[in-house]
């Protein structure tokens, strides 16, 4: 900013003006120097707000509140140990299969409810986004935090159901903490490039939950990877969902081995999304006011 105020000075001192001590000047940034990360670190607050907002107006004027949080995931559970678990058979890895299955659902519900309501948050931020300067990426953010709170809600329903099944809890759950903050990443890269695509093109909107019903069967929620025969596993690893969840499963259930080579690849996935995906952001981003 510096620089462009010096120019800004250059101008007015050329034409005898006396330089003006409030005045600011915006210009946009390329390449690298776009991902301006610590402006967005100084409109924290800004983030606090629009999530801390988000998360009152999903629940107002509802009959059942915050219980849909615990009833989603319960509901499916249930739905999926009858299809899948007695009707399929499909195994669990020596676990009881509506934990096996819950297990995998509580991440997923996260992921693909932030992930459909990031998508879409510039555009429902018409208003904001067009009339007020901000660094725009702060939507999708601030919809991507507020779905921890029924992430946060979701995870202490499994550790009931794990009392209830008599699974005891183990050190691997220390591990959580990380698996939150890789799934929130994960959700952040996939909504970058969606709501930036969104502005562009109102067709994503109508794409996104066939996208994510279809993902849903991409991914081993209501099946243990182990069933895919050893062939196409890294190419169920490439998807950036599959580590994290099987993750979840090692650290919640405690059965099984460290799924290392579909994390590392889930992560790697990731970080080429997250990175390709904000240097896209910020190219479009100042067209945004434009065509929102």
């Amino acid at each position: 900013m510096a620089g462009v105020l010096s120019r800004e000075q250059q101008a007015l001192e050329g034409t005898g003006a006396a330089p003006d001590a409030s005045l600011t000047v915006i210009e946009p940034t390329h390449g690298w120097r776009a991902l301006d990360l610590r402006e967005l670190w100084s409109y924290r607050e800004l983030v606090y707000f629009l999530a801390w907002r988000d998360v009152k107006v999903r629940y107002k004027q509802t009959a059942l509140g915050v219980a849909w949080v615990v009833l989603q995931p319960l509901a499916a559970m249930a739905i999926f140990s009858v299809v899948f678990g007695r009707l399929a058979n499909l195994p669990s890895d020596g676990v009881p299969y509506p934990l096996f299955v819950f297990a995998g659902l509580v991440p997923w519900f996260y992921f693909a409810n932030a992930t459909s309501t990031a998508s879409g948050s510039l555009v429902a931020n018409t208003n904001l986004v067009s009339k007020v300067y901000f660094p725009r990426l702060a939507v999708p953010l601030a919809a991507v935090l507020a779905g921890l709170v029924d992430l946060a809600i979701g995870l202490v329903l499994e550790l009931v159901l794990l009392a209830v099944f008599g699974v005891p809890p183990t050190p691997r759950l220390l591990l959580v903490p990380v698996l939150v903050l890789l799934l929130a990443l994960t959700a952040l890269a996939v909504s970058i490039w969606l709501s930036a695509l969104d502005v562009q093109y109102r067709d994503v909107r109508y794409a996104i939950p066939f996208l994510i019903q279809l993902w849903l069967f991409a991914t081993p929620v209501v099946y243990p990877l182990s069933v895919v025969s050893d062939r196409w596993q890294w190419l169920f690893a490439l998807n950036p969902v599959t580590g994290t969840i099987e993750t979840f499963r090692w650290a919640l259930l405690g059965s099984g081995e460290f799924p290392a080579p579909q994390l590392a690849l889930g992560v790697v996935t990731t970080l080429l999304l997250l990175g390709s995906g904000l240097l896209y952001f910020r190219r479009v981003e100042r067209t945004f006011a434009d065509v929102i």
